[in-house]
């Protein structure tokens, strides 16, 4: 049996940094890691307020 490499789509969060492969073709709505809603969208509070802490 021949052996082949499979590359398949997946996302990252930008909040958590968690990867996933969804089980669906839709737009991932929420993290399944950290929940957010925001997850497709960089935090951009660590420019504005360096001394914050990240989550």
């Amino acid at each position: 049996m021949a052996e082949i490499k499979i590359q398949v789509k997946g996302y990252k969060c930008e909040r958590c940094g968690h990867e996933w492969i969804p089980r669906k073709k839709e737009y991932p709505i929420l993290c399944p890691k950290c929940k957010s809603a925001y997850w497709d969208k960089f935090n951009q509070n660590l420019y504005k307020y360096p001394q914050a802490k990240k989550v």
